[in-house]
């Protein structure tokens, strides 16, 4: 208990005084108490995704693991509330990150206040495929901005002494088939795309754990791939903290074990007993399990959970709203705005027309795992608050129509529900403005079967526009989405799952209270057509379970594999657009304001740091943030894609007001990584370094030789 000791020393010293029985006991979970029946065992836990039992005579506390990608899962299990904050993609489209820090922050005071100390947060995983049902999860298609991202949202995490988590490790790009698809990738493009944002956030975040997918990588379960847990993450990027299988993705018991799995979740079919045997007769070496077990209590220690335990408190749902609200204020994209359509006065519009999506009553959230509980009862279809079920679409009780009601009290302001386009495009008519919500729904355990608006909304959406030219579609989704009407509207906004006060914070940025600053952390194309694979790849029938009752030796043998083929390498998102010269709908880092900027007198430096310097100026009328986004063109002996993001910085400027700003390049992220080297490299040579408003929107650049 010496807190001047560092973690490691003072690991050191419990595993001196545990027994093999205290040490098998680390490794592995008790069931998922949430779900499961209680049992002595469990019956100490908080109800979460995991529980692993404390050694109270040598003062190691349990492990109560909660899911908490955009909020603390399944808060009606112990009757507590919750904050859903935006979903991660949102929190990316913010490309901010002290909002990315005070996001992690407010999840691990509330994993507290419900006396959890352990988060299952963390998804890094790329946009490989926009129609993964997991993307609102993550945190976009570049590696740079998702690993970045996700390292300051670990750091916030753990500053309330809450052991972080980094997910899926690696390439859960996909949720079709997810327990039985086997990526194949070469070694350079892996480290370059996926294995780079992981990199990034392992090495800035300093997560105390890592969790390993259920998906194949190269012929082998991630969680006994010795490539990616021993060589990559634990040898060079040091990674100090332990490895956890995702709930039911361990295989094996002494393949796993070598291969560098520590910990399995959510049971004790491998790690339990079977693991203890395993050691007595020597198929396990006892520095093997201790090389484990001091992962795992050094991880403790570090993140302050032994110094500093768990106790109940009371949420403070009032501060949560104000952090969801602001972070998606931040987050919202304005991808379209006709004739200065936006931001509306309320005081010249007599009536308003509002359309669509339950935005009567409440505002969709993304499912499966990440699923907050929504405060009383589900806003659109009434349900039991504890806990969701994982596949019921969850509606938050943020209201769009009483908050644009609020924002314009003079006008008269309608709702149809846009079941009959015919009979809201009637009323639209009779408007001076129509606003249509649409939504599309995603979870965990099933990916999208396209990129379209289901249940008709793009007829909607048309045929209200057609009846209005001063129609405006506010979009509710986790993914791009294909817009068959975009000339019609003259406006659009991209919401994402906007949260707990999602309606307030819409309503504020059509209304002009906030200046929208969010750009795009994903390529929305034409369409499917477009993507690397346009047909997403399934698994046979055999194959196509990835979750529910499957017996401990159908895991162990795992479910017969099928092959999805990364070809396109590195070109992920923009990189593969930009490859294959292909049009799209909207760009990655697209964004629009209600403030116009401008870029002028761009210089980089070079030397012991490489830095990109220019000045941005607001020539508009009102103060506007801008993400100012700095791109690299590699020497054409480097064979890497037209061009990828070094580096950005969100700058908040007055009206009228200009700035030098000064970016520093990491030298990695403008390297390539050397496989004959095994390590990253500077090709020498030119490079074009380029500045602007998006990808594809980029007034400066210039060449500067590097060696």
């Amino acid at each position: 208990m010496n807190t001047k000791l560092s973690p490691d020393e003072r690991a050191d010293l419990v595993m001196k005084d545990m027994t093999l029985d205290e040490k098998i006991q680390l490794l592995h979970g008790n069931g998922m108490p949430m779900f499961d029946p209680l049992t002595p065992v469990t019956a100490m836990s908080n109800r979460g995704g995991g529980y692993v039992i404390g050694i109270p005579r040598l003062g190691i506390p349990a492990i109560d693991m909660c899911d908490a990608a955009y909020g603390v899962r399944g808060s009606g299990t112990n009757g507590r509330y919750s904050t859903a904050l935006p979903a991660d993609v949102a929190l990316a489209a913010s490309w901010d990150t002290a909002a990315a820090f005070d996001y992690g922050a407010l999840i691990g005071r509330e994993l507290r206040a419900q006396g959890y100390n352990m988060s299952l947060g963390g998804g890094v995983d790329l946009t490989r495929d926009p129609r993964n049902g997991r993307t609102f999860e993550y945190l976009g298609e570049d590696p740079v901005l998702a690993g970045t991202m996700a390292a300051k949202l670990i750091q916030g995490t753990e500053s309330q002494h809450i052991l972080g988590d980094i997910k899926h490790y690696a390439f859960n790009d996909q949720e079709s088939g997810r327990g039985a698809a086997d990526v194949h990738i070469g070694e350079r493009a892996a480290r370059e795309s996926d294995l780079l944002a992981f990199e990034i956030g392992v090495e800035q975040g300093y997560p105390a754990g890592v969790m390993c997918a259920y998906n194949r990588v190269n012929g082998l379960f991630s969680c006994e791939n010795s490539y990616l847990l021993k060589e990559v993450l634990k040898h060079d990027w040091k990674f100090p903290g332990f490895v956890l299988s995702d709930w039911g993705g361990t295989h094996s018991l002494e393949k796993a074990s070598a291969a560098g799995l520590d910990h399995e979740e959510g049971g004790s079919f491998f790690y339990g007993e079977r693991y203890k045997a395993a050691v007595q007769s020597g198929s396990i070496p006892m520095s093997e399990l201790d090389e484990h077990v001091h992962r795992i209590l050094r991880s403790m220690f570090a993140a302050g959970i032994i110094d500093y335990p768990q106790r109940r408190s009371v949420v403070d749902p009032f501060a949560g709203l104000v952090v969801a609200r602001t972070i998606e204020e931040d987050a919202i994209v304005l991808l379209k705005n006709e004739r200065g359509t936006l931001p509306l006065d309320a005081r010249k519009i007599q009536s308003i027309a509002v359309i669509g999506a339950h935005s009567d009553v409440g505002m969709i959230s993304g499912g499966g795992s990440a699923q907050v509980d929504p405060p009383g009862e589900n806003a659109f279809v009434a349900s039991a608050q504890a806990p969701t079920p994982p596949n019921v679409e969850v509606w938050f009780p943020t209201s769009p129509l009483k908050a644009i009601q609020e924002r314009a009290p003079h006008a008269a302001v309608q709702y149809n529900s846009g079941t009959d386009p015919a009979a809201a495009a009637a009323m639209a008519k009779r408007a001076d403005v129509a606003i249509v919500f649409a939504y599309q729904w995603e979870s965990e355990g099933k990916d999208l079967p396209n990129l379209s608006l289901p249940l008709h909304q793009d007829d909607l959406i048309a045929q209200v526009a057609a009846a209005n030219p001063h129609t405006i579609v506010v979009l509710e989704t986790g993914s791009p989405v294909t817009m068959p009407w975009v000339n019609a509207p003259a406006a659009i906004l991209e919401a994402w799952y906007a949260g707990s006060d999602g309606a307030n914070a819409v309503a504020n940025v059509l209304f002009g209270t906030v200046n929208p600053s969010g750009k795009l952390p994903n390529t929305f194309p034409e369409s499917e057509a477009d993507l690397p694979r346009p047909t997403l790849v399934k698994p046979p029938l055999a194959s196509v379970r990835f979750s529910g009752p499957v017996s401990p030796l159908e895991r162990a043998a795992g479910l017969p594999p099928f092959t999805v083929d990364y070809n396109e390498g590195v070109e992920v998102g923009y990189k593969w657009y930009d490859a294959e010269k292909k049009s799209v709908l909207f760009p990655f880092g697209y964004g629009l304001s209600y403030s116009s900027y401008r870029y002028s007198d761009l210089t980089v430096t070079s030397g012991k740091t490489i830095t990109a310097t220019f000045t941005l100026a607001n020539t508009g009328a009102r103060a506007g943030a801008e993400i100012a986004e700095i791109y690299a063109s590699l020497p054409a002996g480097a064979q890497e894609p037209p061009k990828r993001l070094v580096g950005w910085s969100k700058v908040r400027l007055n009206a009228g007001e200009q700035r030098t700003v000064t970016v520093e390049m990491d030298p990695k992220y403008l390297s390539i990584f050397d496989v004959q080297k095994d390590q990253w490299m500077l090709v020498p040579g030119d490079y074009t370094i380029l500045v602007g408003g998006s990808s594809q929107d980029l007034p400066l650049r210039t060449v500067v030789h590097l060696r």
